[in-house]
């Protein structure tokens, strides 16, 4: 990274294409954030146009450039490609977006991409942005693709130190991974408290919890994605500091950012543990809650048969007689029994006869 070559001899082509030699008025040309030029850490202009930015930095070659677009149009980065000879599958990358975080080198160009996150307070959620930085002697190209990160915090600070951003872009390429990795915190302390109000739940029976744990889990598993990879590409960077000549400052802010990552990374990995295990005892809560309500319906149920037993016994003691008052009250003359003088007491010995026996027998089965 410190080959500060004249950039005549590293453009692949002798002149720019024509859409970055043309150039467009800035209200045509919206996802240049803001395209700056530096010299011994010092701005010295804000070009309105990319084919300005071109111009002016071959014009001063001593200087460096610091472009930063958001969603730009493939013409947008094919003209960058072709300014400062970015390889063609890291341009494709930065178009196609969706890619995961990684560190890749193409000669004396670092190729960057990083997966930033913010806490959003009122839906209770993790947005993820993504960020392509093209890394060369002498520029540096942000491409973003989502809200975050901001990176204006980022140029706001490097201006301020100006020793600093005279380390070149290097020393921007380790502020933007600062200001990433630290974009974390936010979401980490949103995840915790997450959590806790989510245990809180669980233990309360809320029953929309399950919901909010499997939402929260995916998360997780975006973040783990963004945080993971990065510990192993910022030891790839501190790697080569003795290859590449890495100014002492800049390794020990690397360094200083690997353990921000590292212990962030660490974090992710708790946390996503953690809503297996709250998982794993919600789930074993509903089952009890499930338990109980079926044991109090079972229960419900068998008293309920009690007391139709009951009900179906003192029915059929109370049916007897009448079964026999029917028989006897039906009134044909050539009945034997119905001019027998006995025949009325008999009738009601027959039923009080039948009613204890009904009684005694379902009084045995504990029906009664």
């Amino acid at each position: 990274m410190s080959d500060r070559r004249p950039r005549a001899a590293r453009r692949r082509h002798p002149e720019p294409p024509p859409e970055a030699s043309a150039g467009r008025p800035p209200s045509v040309e919206p996802s240049v954030v803001q395209s700056t030029l530096y010299r011994d850490g010092r701005r010295v202009s804000s070009p309105a146009t990319l084919a300005d930015t071109f111009r002016q930095l071959r014009e001063h070659p001593d200087g460096m450039a610091w472009i930063g677009l958001q969603r730009p149009t493939e013409e947008e980065l094919l003209s960058l490609a072709a300014e400062f000879d970015l390889h063609e599958l890291a341009v494709e990358d930065a178009l196609e977006a969706h890619q995961r975080p990684k560190l890749e080198r193409y000669g004396d160009t670092l190729f960057v991409v990083l997966r930033a996150a913010r806490y959003l307070d009122a839906p209770e959620e993790v947005d993820f942005g993504e960020l392509h930085v093209f890394v060369g002697p002498d520029f540096l190209i942000t491409v973003r693709h989502g809200a975050a990160p901001d990176l204006s915090a980022v140029r706001h600070r490097m201006e301020e130190d100006p020793d600093l951003l005279a380390l070149g872009p290097e020393a921007v390429l380790y502020a933007i991974l600062d200001a990433v990795v630290d974009g974390y915190a936010p979401v980490v302390a949103g995840v915790q408290n997450d959590i806790d109000e989510i245990e809180t739940e669980v233990f309360g029976g809320d029953p929309a919890v399950s919901r909010r744990i499997y939402e929260l889990s995916r998360e997780m598993v975006e973040f783990q994605r963004a945080t993971r990879p990065l510990v192993g590409m910022l030891h790839a960077l501190m790697a080569g500091f003795a290859k590449y000549g890495t100014d002492e400052e800049l390794q020990r802010y690397l360094r200083d950012v690997a353990d921000h990552v590292t212990h962030t990374s660490e974090r992710v990995d708790g946390f996503r543990q953690a809503l297996t295990d709250i998982l794993t005892v919600n789930a074993t809560l509903v089952t009890q809650q499930q338990n109980a309500e079926m044991r109090a319906l079972a229960e419900a149920g068998f008293e309920q048969n009690e007391e139709l037993k009951k009900i179906s016994a003192w029915a059929a003691i109370l049916f007897a007689p009448t079964l026999v008052g029917t028989i006897y009250g039906m009134n044909f003359d050539t009945m034997p029994e119905l001019h027998w003088v006995g025949g009325y007491p008999f009738a009601i010995g027959l039923m009080a006869l039948v009613c204890t026996s009904l009684y005694v027998i379902f009084k045995r089965r504990d029906w009664l």
